[in-house]
């Protein structure tokens, strides 16, 4: 039997444009790669007669109705009393999820360890349900069936909501997959969706098991395989052929499979190695580093950074010649390989990046138009830059720069061909 989804956003910051509803992106994806098809979403705010309404609406249409939001402590957190109500349930106090929230806010605040008396409520659940531990936050979800439609209530913040959905609400749906539903991510850097669909169209709409769908990330593309089997074991077995099937196809341009992104990629790469690493940076303004840093670990590889806006400073800091500068200009092919020379011989690292571009929304002073970046890997006795032409606002073009640095780290690393 083929399910129907229905998402229900709750919170009236949704509708005024304060936050994005991630959770629905993220939810989608997740239930597509379950068999379950998701044919409506609905934002309401925090307001129960209109929730009701929706509600109604969609158990009329929908065999599973996930909610997302209304499950904290303040007074317009009303998801879980609305939902009860409309499938006559009472909400009953669930001591083991007051317990760990009370462990978590001693955890968080060691020297009071208290909390305060509202957050109790959370711990209220529909009588009956499954109750969902929350390992990432406070409030927990919960699950139930009433008449052949499931509800799964989930928290709002997506660092609680993918989760808790695919570690809690996964197993309680389990059942209607009529067996064991594995994927596999490939992630490809280097070449766009639709370049990547149009080699793959006639080949994804091919397949029936397993299954292949792209999905266009920022600067990069995910490849998506999902197969259906009576085991875990059935279903990566469907998937290798495909697997390698891709392999053939986009060969370096892979750079992980179930990896959560290049940066990290690059990082345990370098840990392995027992290398280090530092950077230059001119139009990215820190975001090389950031990414980097924003691992946990990097400190094993990362030795520092330079953010070298003005030409000053490439000179200054980085000790690129003046005559490059003036003969070249500040984004050029000679002052990033000068940028990468310089930084690395400065932190004494292994290898370093470099980036100087003309991020925009104006050419530079010399007529350099908008997207063209050079970035460089420095390392012992060699040296390489790639220039890039990007198009795109402002923070594309910063991201997609990064982007191409730690992949030529990633190549470096792994002894593939610069490109």
């Amino acid at each position: 039997m083929v399910h129907t989804a229905e998402l229900i956003a709750v919170g009236t910051e949704l509708l005024l444009g304060n936050i994005a509803n991630t959770d629905a992106q993220i939810l989608s994806k997740e239930l597509s790669a379950l068999g379950i098809n998701v044919f409506h979403h609905s934002v309401v705010g925090d307001n129960p007669q209109r929730l009701r309404e929706v509600v109604e609406t969609a158990r009329g249409r929908a065999d599973l109705i996930i909610t997302t939001g209304g499950l904290g402590p303040t007074c317009d957190d009303l998801t879980k009393n609305v939902l009860a109500e409309c499938f006559g349930k009472k909400l009953v106090f669930n001591r083991e999820a007051a317990l760990r929230m009370e462990a978590y806010f001693k955890k968080l605040h060691p020297d009071s360890g208290k909390m305060t008396e509202n957050n109790y409520q959370q711990a209220y659940l529909p009588e009956g349900c499954v109750p969902f531990q929350n390992d990432w936050g406070t409030a927990p979800g919960c699950g139930f069936e009433v008449n052949g439609v499931r509800v799964v209530m989930l928290p709002g913040p997506p660092s609680e909501c993918a989760p808790m959905f695919r570690e809690r609400a996964v197993p309680f749906l389990q059942d209607w997959t009529d067996g064991v539903i594995a994927s596999r991510t490939l992630r490809i850097f280097g070449m766009g969706e639709s370049a990547v669909e149009a080699q793959l169209r006639e080949h994804m709409n091919a397949m029936k098991n397993p299954t292949l769908a792209p999905y266009a990330k920022e600067g990069e593309v995910e490849l998506r395989l999902t197969a259906k089997a009576d085991s875990e074991e059935a279903a990566q077995a469907l998937m290798a052929p495909a697997e390698a099937a891709l392999r053939r196809r986009f060969g370096q341009l892979i750079y992980g499979v179930d990896v959560p992104s290049l940066e990290s990629v690059c990082l345990e790469l370098l840990k392995e190695r027992s290398l280090t690493v530092s950077v230059a940076e001119s139009c990215t303004g820190g975001l090389l580093a950031q990414r980097l840093t924003d691992l946990p670990g990097a400190s094993a590889a990362f030795k520092g950074g330079v953010v070298s806006y003005w030409s000053q400073v490439k000179h200054d800091v980085l000790n690129v010649p003046n005559d490059l500068l003036f003969q070249y200009g500040a984004v050029s092919e000679p002052v990033a390989r000068a940028m990468a020379e310089g930084v690395r011989t400065l932190t004494g690292s292994d290898l370093a990046l470099a980036v100087t571009g003309v991020a925009g929304p104006d050419p530079d002073d010399r007529g350099n138009p908008v997207g063209l970046v050079y970035v460089s890997i420095a390392g012992q006795g060699e040296t390489f830059v790639r220039v890039i032409h990007a198009a795109g606002p402002r923070a594309r073009i910063r991201h997609l720069a990064a982007n191409h640095a730690l992949d030529l780290l990633r190549r470096r690393l792994s002894g593939l061909e610069m490109g």
